[in-house]
């Protein structure tokens, strides 16, 4: 049983290890490495919740911080951790980046940057919505672009299969970033 006093002690180590930047860049990490885990595999680029973590991680953490945590996420796929979204063409890893994934993933840091760099200038609920587009936007046109010159060498083969495929999924994605930012954000005001 924990006595009061070491609860104290507790929360004032967790309120000073959460208020450092790297918890958080660590945290958006971790979660853009969950989101991966969370697919649909289809060929040849699975459905994830990655790109919604991505968008996250630059609203809240600021363009640098957020381009940071997806840098962290990119080198811990390169060395072998099992953080990359499974594939249905089986690349795994380093090779994740030279396989039809390779476009998206690369993307990921300017698009965090892009995101928190759009709501450092104004935290409104538009502004959020439009970083999380943004941010969407350049993942699904460095995707497209990567797939037509790598892979499929048809622009209408690569916008089907790379983004028109998405763009549903793209739309709740959007609204729901900018949900989950001005619930958090609001919240955060209001203590």
């Amino acid at each position: 049983m924990i006595s009061k006093n070491n609860a104290v002690v507790y929360s004032k180590i967790l309120t000073r290890v959460t208020s450092t930047d790297i918890f958080w860049i660590f945290s958006f990490t971790l979660l853009t490495a969950v989101a991966a885990q969370i697919s649909i595999p289809v060929k040849p680029v699975p459905f994830t919740l990655q790109t919604l973590m991505v968008g996250l991680s630059g609203a809240f953490l600021g363009a640098k911080k957020g381009a940071y945590t997806q840098l962290l996420y990119l080198s811990l796929g390169v060395i072998g951790l099992p953080v990359f979204a499974p594939t249905a063409d089986g690349f795994y890893g380093f090779a994740s980046l030279f396989g039809p994934t390779g476009g998206y993933l690369l993307a990921f840091p300017l698009a965090a940057f892009a995101a928190g760099y759009i709501v450092e200038k104004n935290k409104n609920y538009f502004s959020v919505v439009i970083s999380m587009i943004a941010a969407e936007a350049i993942i699904l046109l460095s995707g497209t672009v990567f797939l037509n010159t790598f892979y499929l060498h048809d622009w209408t083969e690569s916008l089907k299969a790379g983004a028109i495929i998405f763009s549903v999924w793209t739309i709740i994605k959007i609204f729901t970033g900018a949900a989950i930012y001005s619930g958090i954000y609001k919240n955060r005001r209001r203590r």
